[in-house]
């Protein structure tokens, strides 16, 4: 019976996914939501994003040059770890783990009050496409992401650095020859096709468990929960098939 149930709400996922592209909404109106949905998922991100980064790139310049006590060691390894660590998946999944929180329990809120409300029904009822209207702006405002993550990348660097040669475990010239040796760029292309992958996931599932919640505001708050699970878990699931699709061909 718990098969038959995900196998049905994993089949609702999908015929969500083909109605949110049925009867679109009209451009003048699209506009401004895709607009508010930019400003509240991408630039109200920023922030927490911008502050975990910088600290958590300080932490592994940090960890990385106390577990460096042999002196045959070279002190660039502070700056290669700090940028393998960073490009390949703090920024891109770890960071997506947090927005699963911020973002994803926001658009289930949100979504999930207007049902609980019956906004969704008055838009039904006016004949416009709910999912349409409510769930393409947040795809469309999380196609930005990257642009999230690519700060994400910079200011980790950044932290690391700071607490490299501030914290006197290195100089700026060691982390920097570390920062460039061994350099391969598809390790970026590589963390911005994941990103992007973990935003269609980010706008997509939340907006699902908000919007097919049944009951009051107690079941508001589970469908939160609940989809902040299933995103984490989809997002880890996805990261795995990702690495091994595109890193170990």
């Amino acid at each position: 019976m718990m098969l038959l149930r995900y196998l049905t709400q994993i089949g609702k996922y999908f015929l969500m996914w083909k109605e949110i592209f049925n009867k679109p909404t009209k451009w003048s109106v699209m506009k401004g939501l895709i607009l508010k949905e930019i400003d509240d998922l991408i630039i109200g991100s920023l922030g927490i994003v911008a502050f975990i980064s910088f600290f958590v790139g300080g932490v592994v310049a940090i960890q990385t040059a106390l577990n460096l006590t042999n002196p045959l060691i070279p002190k660039y390894l502070i700056g290669y770890a700090t940028r393998q660590s960073i490009i390949l998946e703090f920024a891109p999944t770890f960071i997506s783990i947090i927005m699963a929180g911020k973002v994803g329990s926001f658009i289930t809120s949100s979504i999930g009050t207007m049902r609980v409300t019956e906004q969704i029904d008055a838009l039904e009822v006016m004949g416009v496409n709910s999912l349409n209207y409510l769930v393409f702006p947040k795809l469309i405002a999380l196609l930005l992401y990257p642009f999230v993550i690519g700060i994400s990348m910079f200011l980790g660097i950044c932290g690391g650095f700071i607490a490299s040669v501030y914290g006197g475990f290195g100089n700026s010239s060691d982390f920097i020859d570390g920062l460039q040796i061994d350099f391969i760029p598809f390790h970026i292309t590589y963390a911005f096709i994941k990103t992007l992958i973990f935003a269609l996931l980010l706008a997509t599932i939340p907006s699902f468990h908000g919007y097919f919640m049944k009951g009051g505001a107690l079941e508001v708050g589970k469908a939160s929960t609940v989809s902040f699970v299933w995103t984490s878990v989809m997002i880890i699931l996805m990261n795995y098939i990702l690495t091994q699709l595109l890193l170990t061909s």
